[in-house]
């Protein structure tokens, strides 16, 4: 009778230790088939109150799957937005590094043309004959174009036609337009700018403008204009500072604000082209631009003085 319950008692802890066997197989399948993504490990960490090092410790993994570069080239007034995009996204992903080079919107097109580049800024609408070879257009921020004298310079405001007469050699002198008895030294970007893409194109002056200088980046129009009396230049609107003077156009300040009302008529999009639409491109382009679209993508274009497209 004892040799018979103890042999009973024994098949019994065999079953029980089979059976959390069996649980444990089960519950590891699940875990491998159907493994939470960083968001959902984050959401549920959140929710279910775990603690921060444990959910510090699912995101590095999933950042891990994410590695290899990213090459941008083009537009020098995207060069603040570019490179503090390129700086938070390698922050957040460690194994991704992000190359850019800031050489003209027309380059950078051409640059994801050819292939020699994932993405091409440009700070200005693509051509037809750009999308034409399949180049696709990916605004991510509107700009402003912003118009600016030397700090002496008593003008206040310009409308739309003194502008476009300064630019296209009609006027040539500043109290011609409300100003001192002296000449305009009219500065402007180097063919293939963008940015002097879209101000000619605003102003309908392509091909008629009469510059004295021609410079090949937003920084060093600012510096001339700070430096040179009686000159004019425009520049991108997140680079204003008070080394130079700011215009109102048509009697309406420059601002985001402005632009977002329509009531300031220089302003052009920040594109970031590729070859073929975000859908067709790797993953690590397709989750750069995931970042930018996003909530946080959104605050970091604000950031930098530029206009969301949502």
């Amino acid at each position: 009778m004892k040799k018979n319950m103890v042999k009973t008692l024994a098949l019994a802890g065999m079953a029980v230790l089979t059976m959390g066997a069996l649980a444990g197989c089960g519950s590891n399948t699940t875990e491998s088939t159907a493994a939470p993504t960083t968001a959902q490990s984050e959401a549920e960490a959140t929710t279910a109150g775990t603690s921060s090092a444990e959910t510090t410790t699912a995101a590095p993994a999933a950042s891990a799957d994410l590695k290899g570069s990213i090459s941008m080239v083009g537009s020098t007034s995207m060069e603040k937005f570019a490179t503090a995009l390129s700086e938070i996204f390698m922050e957040k992903y460690p194994n991704v590094t992000v190359q850019a080079e800031f050489v003209g919107s027309g380059a950078g097109v051409e640059a994801v043309n050819n292939g020699s580049a994932d993405i091409g800024n440009s700070s200005r609408d693509l051509k037809d004959e750009e999308k034409a070879n399949g180049i696709a257009e990916n605004i991510v921020a509107i700009d402003g174009i912003a118009v600016v004298v030397d700090p002496a310079n008593a003008v206040e405001n310009l409308t739309k036609d003194q502008l476009t007469s300064i630019y296209n050699g009609t006027i040539t002198n500043w109290k011609d337009a409300g100003g001192a008895d002296q000449p305009i030294v009219v500065i402007g970007r180097e063919s293939g700018s963008g940015t002097r893409s879209a101000f000619e194109e605003i102003l309908d002056v392509a091909d008629a403008c009469k510059y004295s200088n021609e410079l090949d980046s937003t920084g060093a129009v600012m510096a001339k204009v700070a430096s040179t009396p009686g000159s004019i230049g425009y520049v991108s609107l997140d680079v204003l500072d008070d080394t130079v003077k700011t215009l109102k156009l048509d009697g309406t300040e420059a601002t985001a604000d402005n632009i977002k009302a329509g009531t300031y008529f220089l302003s052009r999009p920040f594109v970031m082209a590729t070859k073929g639409e975000i859908s067709e491109q790797n993953d690590l382009v397709k989750a750069l631009f995931d970042y930018i679209y996003s909530d946080e993508g959104t605050e970091l274009v604000k950031s930098v003085g530029l206009i969301p497209t949502n």
